[in-house]
């Protein structure tokens, strides 16, 4: 078996779950080599990433969550000593966390759903009696680019066009012009500082306006603190719902009778379907961390300063953890949860949101339209960061 996990090829259909397989067998603390770095630790059982993810003390997200070391000077977007919350431990990635964490939380994700069903209405409106479209372009990517935009107080088109800027950021770099990542990092900064002037000028109800107003450790956010703040919030606030929709819809197109089985109840069996789908297409492939000391895991002696980078889709179809992992069962019972959004301080803020954007998309979808085919090959996004469908044309008859 042939083993990369670095290159983005290998995520060119979607992950690579037969190297997952033999890795969770034979090697699952496995010395991956690095083009251009120095190499990291690619940990793929449940139990062991799970011990990683939680465990701080020993693997810090600092200095940075993703495989490759920044260039010197090019750290958190060339904004200096600033840092992303992402890139922080406990305490310091608490105190930040804070600041948004009440308009995360699951009662607000709730009071936002009636909106959210409206958009998924208004989405929906525009593509169901074309028979055809782009499902990626024109509705997975639809939602979660003006949920994120409301809550910032953004106009929606806007957040549509930045998230375009995210999707260049996670592409990998050989398949970039030279210099495309850092030039569309530099424009979300510039349009995060005219966000910072319009909302100090008139401020109002919106996350952008409270993040600016607000205060750790008795001062005020500086400028990069909340450009870092604002590239997370763009970033991260699409990344899940898009390329689980767009994922999902293909899995369940691929498995006919599944998806009937969730049509036939669509009401009751959605939340859990919406979970085992989590855990089939696990959005984010990866996240990194450093060993703050010298470790073992799993039998490998782990030296202070490597890197260890944990992936979740291999931890989500892992058999020590789900009977027949390489099944897609909505009806699935997940007691113990899938790893779709990571676990321990880290665990995604924004999931309860972003559930609650999956289910109203995939209602709506589901009621409104039938007969999905492919109308060509989708293209995945190249990227061995985040796995989704980058372009997905579909045909379809409205209902």
């Amino acid at each position: 078996m042939h083993i990369d996990l670095f290159s983005p090829t290998s995520f060119a259909h979607g992950q690579p779950h037969d190297q997952f397989r033999w890795l969770r067998e034979r090697d699952p603390v496995h010395w991956q080599e690095e083009p251009g770095g120095r190499g990291y630790w690619a940990v793929t059982r449940y139990a062991d990433i799970w011990t990683v993810d939680r465990d701080f003390q020993t693997f810090s997200s600092e200095p940075t969550i993703m495989i490759a070391d920044p260039p010197s000077g090019q750290e958190n977007g060339g904004l200096g000593p600033y840092k992303m919350m992402l890139m922080m431990d406990p305490p310091e990635h608490a105190g930040f966390r804070k600041l948004i964490r009440n308009e995360f939380t699951a009662p607000a994700a709730r009071l936002r759903a009636e909106r959210i069903a409206e958009l998924a209405r208004q989405i929906v409106d525009k593509v169901a009696k074309k028979g055809e479209c782009d499902f990626v372009a024109e509705v997975a990517g639809e939602m979660p680019s003006y949920v994120i935009a409301e809550l910032l107080g953004l106009p929606l088109d806007d957040g549509r066009e930045l998230y375009k800027l995210t999707e260049v950021i996670h592409t990998a770099p050989e398949a970039l012009p030279p210099g495309a990542s850092a030039e569309a990092v530099g424009k979300m900064f510039a349009y995060g500082m005219g966000v910072v002037a319009e909302k100090r000028a008139r401020p109002a109800d919106d996350l952008a306006s409270k993040l600016l107003a607000a205060e750790v450790d008795g001062r005020r956010l500086e400028d990069p603190e909340f450009l870092l703040f604002f590239l997370l919030l763009i970033d991260a606030g699409g990344d899940t719902t898009r390329n689980l929709l767009a994922g999902g819809l293909l899995a369940l197109m691929e498995s006919p009778d599944q998806l009937a089985w969730l049509k036939s109840d669509l009401d009751a069996r959605l939340p859990g379907a919406r979970d085992e789908l989590l855990r089939w297409t696990s959005p984010v492939i990866y996240m990194r961390r450093t060993a703050r000391r010298d470790t073992e895991l799993a039998g490998k002696k782990i030296a202070a300063g490597d890197k260890v980078v944990m992936y979740f889709g291999s931890a989500n179809r892992d058999p020590d953890r789900f009977e027949r992992p390489e099944e897609l069962d909505l009806s699935r019972e997940m007691p113990d949860g899938h790893l779709a959004f990571g676990a321990g301080p880290h665990v995604c803020l924004g999931q309860h949101i972003a559930k609650v954007e999956i289910d109203a998309m995939l209602r709506e979808v589901l009621i409104r339209m039938d007969g999905f085919e492919l109308a060509g090959e989708p293209e995945w996004l190249p990227s061995n960061f985040i796995s989704g469908p980058k372009t997905m044309p579909i045909r379809y008859r409205a209902l």
